[in-house]
């Protein structure tokens, strides 16, 4: 290991890029503690205290969203769009017909998601400085009747940072290393540690070594079930291409697998499900002071079903991760369109026939191993809760990464790792995988 990371400095190609990577957030960090006027900081902390789901979401902006800085948004109203974009594509015929265009369809597309993030980062920002400004007046000067200038200059700031931010993800995609949104996000969540551990040891140090213990313990189960997959064997027929001579020209024959990966949807339902659990207490937050007592009643308990203050909340996020895995890894699964494609290269799954027979055989699989994967991120998301009611810790179950959280950075750390390991192996450099 320390050999490899010895190799991968010695290669200058690969060490600018991983300066370049470093550079880039540094410069997030730095953006990240510019916070915008008319802000109480003291007032903001007291809300983000009191609430475990902006505490969340705090914590994958590298604590941004705590200080109400320009980059609060981060890049996730860009992420929003993408998954969006994505889900419409199947259901459009123009956006279907791109998805197939090769490369030229994909960079149309992409020029589709800034357009669509700019409009959903500033309604994004509207909302999230809305709720804020109710929340204990945590904003002075806002409403666009009131103090139009001070408004409109906070969301278009908002919407400004996010767009930065997805320009440098873009800038580490081109010269850096790893996937750039993902790496900005790591280097977030990264960034909040050294606070949690020094309050830790300060506050409960038996919660340290018990939250150390159950993040080893989420990061095996992570590796084991994120690496998990089932090979289904396809075997490709020969197929006679030219005629030399007397001789015949025969290619194929040869046998595959297709990986079938137990958790085929990532993250995604987590922001599904969290994003939807979110939008019912942003507009109760308006019928709170209503003047009809069953409005007012209701109102408050939707947000606090919302913010993560009542245990319904953790129900409905649990089942809620379960059926968005489902429905996401189908819809991917087919847009991929894995039997026809079989069908197309002479490919075929030993003892299943061509066509529909293969595309209801591989659903039924994918269905199957999903189960282990969708209410494998089910617990990931709630992970955090059944910390807090085993009472075991004086933290209330503020572990050092979220569950979610841990999700990520294991993700990137490994895809990084293997572009690091292509990077050697293709300059005949041993990798960090003793093979």
């Amino acid at each position: 290991m320390l050999e490899a990371l010895q190799n991968v400095f010695r290669l200058q190609d690969v060490r600018r890029r991983l300066l370049i990577t470093l550079g880039i957030l540094v410069i997030i960090r730095l953006m990240s503690h510019v916070p915008l006027p008319n802000v109480d900081a003291a007032a903001m902390k007291q809300v983000f205290d009191q609430n475990q789901l902006l505490g969340l979401f705090d914590l994958f902006s590298g604590g941004a969203m705590s200080r109400f800085s320009v980059m609060a948004l981060e890049v996730y109203p860009y992420i929003t769009a993408q998954i969006i974009m994505q889900l419409l594509t199947p259901l459009i015929p123009a956006l279907d017909e791109l998805s197939k265009e090769g490369e030229a369809g994909r960079n149309k597309l992409n020029q589709y998601y800034y357009y669509a993030t700019i409009p959903l980062a500033a309604l994004q920002a509207y909302t999230q400085a809305q709720l804020l400004a109710g929340s204990g007046g945590v904003i002075s000067q806002w409403g666009f009747r009131e103090y139009f200038w001070p408004t409109f200059s906070t969301v278009l700031t908002l919407t400004a940072g996010t767009m930065l931010a997805v320009w440098l993800g873009e800038l580490i995609n081109e010269m850096g290393i790893g996937q750039g949104l993902s790496i900005i996000i790591f280097g977030n969540i990264v960034a909040q540690i050294p606070f949690r551990v020094g309050s830790l040891l300060v506050n409960d140090v038996m919660g340290l070594l018990f939250f150390i213990v159950i993040t080893f313990i989420t990061v095996f189960v992570i590796v084991v079930v994120q690496e998990g997959q089932r090979r289904i064997p396809v075997q490709y027929g020969k197929r006679v291409l030219a005629m030399r001579g007397n001789r015949l020209r025969i290619a194929g024959g040869q046998s595959t697998h297709i990986p079938l990966r137990v958790n085929t949807a990532g993250m995604i339902p987590l922001i599904f499900a969290s994003s939807i659990l979110l939008f019912p207490g942003i507009v109760a937050q308006f019928f709170v002071n209503s003047e009809t007592a069953w409005v007012a009643s209701l109102s408050e308990t939707l947000v606090k079903v919302s913010n993560g203050q009542s245990n319904w909340y953790y129900f409905f996020y649990f089942w809620m991760v379960v059926g968005f895995t489902y429905f996401y890894t189908d819809v991917i699964f087919q847009q991929q369109n894995l039997p026809e494609s079989l069908q197309r290269q002479g490919g075929f799954i030993p003892g299943i026939r061509p066509g529909r027979r293969t595309a209801d055989y591989l659903n039924g699989v994918l269905r199957r191993i999903t189960l282990v994967g969708a209410f494998f991120l089910g617990g990931v998301a709630i992970l955090p809760w059944l910390v807090k009611l085993t009472g075991l810790t004086q933290s209330s179950g503020q572990m050092l990464i979220t569950s979610s959280g841990l999700l990520i950075v294991v993700g990137v750390v490994r895809d990084t790792m293997k572009q690091l390991e292509a990077q050697l192996l293709m300059r005949h450099y041993e990798g960090f995988i003793r093979r």
